[in-house]
């Protein structure tokens, strides 16, 4: 739970249509990048279990707990933001198998290494930071990728990018499971080498079973082809068109220039930036933190991750289905306030674990009914040539203050002890979705249903969300925690 993340949806506006996409239908590559992406997330979502936990059982310390938590999110963060024009030069599949092959090396060296009696802490902040820095761009380069195999599949980009979303809910879902099960049997070495694995396997996938040609670089044959509105492809991110000498920042600055002028969307991402902030502490170290004192140990983790993840992809499904049919506005904060508080606040109380389990189930509900909310918003707002350059600002905006959750998590508990820490980030989360609910820019979510961005263009299709919505979807940044 949070963070993440929901990792961020990518952005599927298209560009023209690839090479192979006119050949024969084929639904492999789509299949290929599923798979590796539920093969990686869910070794990530074991991973950000077992770290925090070795962590907590070797140092004792959450404030070292949370240095850790900050010192793999940190370069995360801020190397996907920047890595959109690599991805458009050496093309999405080559990144994709690198940077996992990078990450896999790094996540089997620390057990490795523990078993040497060679793991000092700051190698492992190394390790940590270096798989941190790798994952990003793998993560980006996958959701890239989804676009390519709908067109090659024939698939409708909406239906692509739900069943990229189910397969994050799958991963955030089996991931704390496996462990938690993991840990309670073999300890949290044995989590970080199955990531390990997981990353390995999910490189092999996409430089193997993918078909030839997919994943190449879109900078140079579209070169050629492209308009305004390709500059914002998938993958572009804040560096689309790499293939122009100065379009980086220039493009950066219309992006923050379209931003500026949109209250609504600029109070959504300041809203998701702080309950990012807020599940990230939640997951890297309020919740271990609980499970140690609690003696509920990892497997409590595990079981209260599953329970957020199996219902948050029932709401998401459900959400699909009728979101479109309900008002945006009450919906949207009613999935908040079900998201986020009542987890804070039930951990701070002495409460049975079946308890516990009812509220992480109605929290993962209510989260399942934001991203096709926010995703609606975006589709109607931002025309289609600024879909890339905007996904990624409002991305590397609503995901600034996930590094520093863990960080300040950990320093406040170790002060003042967790249960003041749990009731004022639940009352400071009620604030946050509730106090910003009054704002008059909220009004715009239902006024604007059904319009058409300006001038998009012919051939795009609706992006699935333009923000990180960690908070909405807590298991995404960290242990169980979009």
């Amino acid at each position: 739970m949070s963070a993440r993340t929901e990792a961020p949806a990518p952005a599927t506006s298209r560009a023209p249509t690839p090479e192979g996409a006119a050949g024969p239908r084929s639904f492999r590559p789509l299949a290929g990048v599923l798979t590796a992406m539920a093969v990686s997330l869910t070794g990530t979502r074991v991973s950000a279990i077992a770290l925090p936990w070795f962590v907590l059982a070797t140092t004792g310390s959450a404030t070292m707990t949370g240095v850790v938590a900050f010192v793999e999110l940190a370069p995360y963060v801020l190397v996907k933001a920047l890595t959109g024009p690599v991805i458009d030069r050496l093309g999405p599949r080559v990144v994709s198998w690198t940077t996992d092959a990078v990450s896999a090396v790094a996540a089997g060296l620390v057990p490795l290494l523990h078993l040497m009696d060679l793991l000092p802490f700051w190698l492992l902040l190394v390790m940590v930071a270096v798989i941190g820095g790798a994952r990003g761009p793998g993560d980006l380069a996958k959701e890239v990728m989804v676009a390519e195999a709908a067109d090659r599949g024939r698939v409708p980009m909406e239906r692509a990018t739900g069943l990229s979303g189910v397969t994050e809910r799958l991963a955030t879902t089996i991931g704390p499971a496996v462990g938690g099960g993991l840990i309670a049997l073999l300890g949290p070495m044995a989590g970080l080498t199955v990531n390990a694995v997981a990353f390995a396997l999910g490189s092999l996938v996409i430089a193997v079973a993918l078909p030839a040609g997919m994943g190449r670089s879109v900078a140079a044959p579209q070169a050629a082809a492209s308009t305004g509105g390709d500059a914002g492809a998938p993958g572009a991110g804040v560096g689309a068109g790499s293939d122009e000498p100065v379009g980086y920042w220039r493009m950066f600055r219309e992006g923050f220039a379209f931003l500026r002028g949109e209250p609504l969307l600029l109070t959504i991402i300041v809203t998701v930036a702080v309950t990012n902030l807020l599940d990230a502490a939640f997951m890297t170290v309020l919740l271990p933190v609980w499970a140690q004192e609690s003696g509920g140990g990892p497997a409590a983790i595990g079981l209260v991750g599953s329970v957020w993840g199996t219902a948050a992809v029932a709401g998401s499904l459900i959400a699909a289905a009728v979101a479109h049919r309900l008002p945006r506005r009450t919906v949207f904060f009613v999935g908040f306030l079900l998201a986020g508080a009542p987890r804070f606040l039930m951990l701070a109380v002495d409460t049975p674990m079946s308890v516990v389990a009812v509220v992480f189930a109605a929290s993962g509900f209510g989260a399942g009914f934001l991203n096709p909310i926010l995703g609606a918003i975006q589709f109607e707002r931002v025309p289609r040539h600024l879909l890339g350059r905007v996904n990624a600002l409002g991305d590397s905006l609503a995901w600034a203050g996930i590094p520093l959750g863990g960080l300040i998590a950990g320093a406040t508990v170790a002060a003042v002890g967790l249960i003041p820490v749990l009731l004022a980030c639940g009352g400071l989360y009620v604030a946050t979705t509730a106090l910003s609910g009054l704002r008059p820019e909220w009004r715009e979510m239902d006024r604007g249903r059904g319009r058409s961005p300006a001038a998009p263009d012919a051939s795009s299709e609706p992006e699935e969300k333009v923000l990180a919505v960690s908070s909405a979807s807590p298991a995404s940044v960290a242990p169980g925690g979009s």
